[in-house]
């Protein structure tokens, strides 16, 4: 291991946090869950979780570029995050889809 080690400003270690899914995206997923433990230190590294446990989540979540798609909104403390946001432990995040009619 290099002068810094696990913990430091540039590596975060995974931590607990509790992830909050919209019904319409639960809806598609058999045996899924509105509420989500796992262990992430990103919100990739979230979306990697939630595709470990169910696969095709990611494809749900995220475009091919990877960044979150236009219509998901995922929250973390408040505010709008992106894949590389931050998660401290014991973080609510949110997942949200938008929803539209005519």
């Amino acid at each position: 291991m290099g002068a810094q080690g696990p913990g430091t400003a540039s590596e975060a270690a995974p931590a607990p946090v509790l992830v909050h899914l919209p019904p319409h995206l639960v809806v598609l997923f058999p045996g899924a869950d509105r509420l989500v433990p796992l262990e992430a230190a990103s919100v990739a590294e979230m979306v990697d979780g939630l595709d470990a446990l169910w696969p095709g989540m990611r494809e749900r979540i995220c475009d091919e570029t990877p960044a979150i798609r236009r219509h998901i909104n995922v929250f973390v403390g408040g505010r709008r995050a992106r894949l590389t946001t931050p998660l401290a432990p014991g973080a609510d995040v949110f997942v949200i889809t938008a929803i539209s009619g005519g």
